[in-house]
């Protein structure tokens, strides 16, 4: 096995991996389906094995790199496009708990404990079921959860306050360097630094 190969073979699939994962979007890995997590994987295997085993042609893996790359791209299109493939592929959220009480039939269905419920629900700073109106694990595996309305904290909403609206923040400088585009977006210019 020659060194140079490994190194060049080794280049050119992080290169091509590189490229089609800007390619394929900037889903991090916690929002990753189980369909994108198993194509990851299986790029990765065919990149590693065709990297090592240089008795195979590298064109025979790049066009496998190349394939399964083109089909969770293809599969994003078609997900968009139809709710019900999308729901297929992706999965859909299941209701934990409901105006308080816990969906025991769904916490089976999805293969939790109690105990994992209420570990998700203390990662919320929740600590008491009886004050969840309503939550939701996503197909992530995100606990999404919504308080009853007396046990969420207090808005200016709910105080009647008017506030003025945000605007998003501006880096100005940054690395030493003035910004210019967000300092003429934030209404400012170098005189007023």
């Amino acid at each position: 096995m020659d060194w140079t190969d490994v190194v060049l073979r080794s280049t050119l699939f992080l290169v091509l991996l590189f490229f089609m994962t800007k390619f394929l979007g900037k889903k991090q890995l916690s929002e990753l389906s189980f369909f994108e997590y198993v194509v990851g994987i299986t790029i990765g295997g065919i990149a590693v094995e065709v990297t090592m085993g240089l008795e195979k042609s590298i064109w025979h893996g790049v066009l496998g790199v190349l394939i399964f790359g083109f089909v969770p791209f293809l599969v994003g299109l078609i997900s968009l496009k139809n709710k019900k493939f999308r729901d297929y592929i992706e999965g859909k959220g299941t209701i934990f708990i409901k105006d308080g009480k816990v969906m025991e039939d769904n916490l089976k269905k999805e293969r939790y404990t109690t105990d994992e419920l209420l570990e998700l629900l203390r990662k919320k700073d929740v600590f008491q079921v009886a004050d969840v109106e309503f939550a939701v694990l996503e197909p992530t595996g995100d606990l999404n959860v919504l308080l009853k309305k007396e046990n969420r904290p207090i808005t200016a909403k709910d105080l009647g306050l008017i506030t003025p609206s945000e605007k998003e923040p501006q880096t100005v400088i940054m690395d030493g360097e003035v910004l210019d585009e967000p300092l003429s977006t934030a209404g400012r210019n170098r005189r007023w630094l």
